[in-house]
């Protein structure tokens, strides 16, 4: 990690900027995996699987047979750890269901708010150097609990033409009966544009690197809505000289090993504690199997001195984290200073990979410094908030007046019109009497 001792605002800006590609290179060779895609179907989606991941699938959906041997390959540990995280996650965003809103807003004017479930959503589930099994719990549970209809998901397959089993098993422990395997940038446009075996879908879901995260906001351009970009993933951790050292060291490299694009920063008003977090990420990062993705992840990472707890948390906001971890001694006052951050882990014994399995909160978040103005996936991502209003004679009346004058102001004769030819149907039906 390079470590930067006080540095000066106006320098802030560029310490904390992201590893990220050149943006217009990046986004040509995603602009012809979409394309391709969009024009040949299921024949570029076999040939990528080919080209991208050594693969060459019998098919591209999942099989029956694929779903059920998966279910023997996986250790009764862990389908018990995958039910007690799946139950958490549920308990979490079930809470978050929201009664329907009723408001008379005068007399006769009634309007309403209901939350109805996105039809068809797609799931975009990492399997790359990492399966991501537990991004189908993160996904599906909440999509699950919203009612939505068809749920596609899609992974990248290994060089056998495979899904890995934890995988096929947590998809098939929640209902999802479409997987596509169907990686990267060409999973997206999959669900984006629809093939044969794969079917069109509404909104995208999930996290993945630089190509999918440029694929997802690239797709948006055809109607398709999507979740957050959500790239690389990253942590910022707050430590101050109280903090275990070997904590704070195990929550860096637990991000670093994510993968080569990953970042990881650490702030801390104490020299002594940056330090000792330095000898034991050393320490830890021998021992990891997936050593030489974190190590390339550390060259990108940073460690601020600063001069206090406050000049940290202005960086931390300006930074705006996926991740948000604070291990300090006044863990309250640094709570409340919290303004841009994905998700928040609250002192020594919340490690950010509780979050990222099984606490119940949600781990697909904003990266890139885009928590400023994105939350993480809840399940308000999996429905539309529709209004409803409903107006009597009475009501149309009272509230009439006001719309004429407001639309005659605007210059809107038809919106005027619309209300005027009601009112004078009333007052004929009244004089009539």
């Amino acid at each position: 990690m390079n470590v930067y001792k006080y540095p000066a605002t106006s320098d802030w800006s560029s310490l904390l900027k992201r590893p990220v590609m050149e943006a217009v290179e990046l986004e040509g060779r995603v602009l012809a995996i979409l394309k391709e895609v969009q024009e040949r179907g299921d024949a570029a989606l076999m040939d990528f699987a080919f080209k991208f991941d050594g693969a060459a699938p019998d098919s591209l959906l999942a099989t029956d047979a694929e779903i059920a041997e998966a279910q023997g390959l996986v250790s009764e540990e862990l389908k018990a750890a995958i039910l007690v995280a799946k139950n958490n996650i549920e308990k979490f965003h079930t809470a978050q269901k929201e009664t329907e809103i009723h408001v008379e807003t005068m007399p006769g004017v009634h309007c309403w708010r209901k939350s109805l479930p996105i039809e068809k959503v797609g799931l975009y589930i990492p399997g790359g150097t990492a399966p991501l099994f537990s991004t189908i719990l993160m996904l599906g549970v909440p999509a699950t609990i919203a009612g939505c209809s068809q749920l596609v998901l899609c992974t990248p397959p290994n060089k056998e033409g495979k899904i890995h089993p934890a995988i096929l098993y947590t998809a098939n422990l929640l209902g999802i009966k479409t997987i596509v395997k169907a990686g990267g940038a060409q999973g997206i446009a999959a669900m984006a544009f629809g093939t044969a075996s794969v079917p069109k879908v509404y909104k995208i879901f999930g996290p993945g690197n630089q190509y999918v995260t440029t694929a997802k906001q690239l797709v948006t351009k055809y109607g398709v809505a999507i979740d957050m970009p959500a790239g690389p993933s990253e942590v910022a951790v707050v430590a101050d000289k109280h903090a275990n050292a070997a904590f704070v060291a195990a929550d860096l490299l637990s991000q670093a090993e994510h993968g080569i694009d990953s970042q990881v920063v650490l702030m801390s008003d104490s020299a002594d504690l940056i330090n000792r977090v330095q000898v034991e990420v050393t320490a830890q990062l021998a021992k990891l199997s997936r050593k030489d993705f974190a190590e390339k992840a550390l060259d990108n990472s940073k460690a601020f001195l600063v001069k206090d707890m406050n000049e940290a948390m202005e960086m931390i906001n300006l930074y705006a984290p996926e991740h948000l971890i604070l291990q300090v001694e006044d863990l309250d006052s640094l709570v409340a200073k919290v303004i841009n951050a994905g998700s928040v882990f609250i002192g020594p014994y919340t490690p950010e990979s509780a979050g990222d399995y099984a606490s119940g909160t949600n781990h697909t978040l904003p990266t890139n410094g885009y928590a400023t103005a994105y939350a993480g996936v809840s399940l308000d991502s999996f429905v539309r908030k529709v209004t409803f209003q409903k107006i009597s004679k009475e009501g149309l009346q009272a509230i009439g007046p006001v719309i004429e004058v407001m639309a005659a102001a605007e210059m809107l004769d038809a919106h005027k019109n619309a209300v005027s030819i009601r009112l004078n149907a009333i007052d004929s039906s009244r004089n009539s009497k």
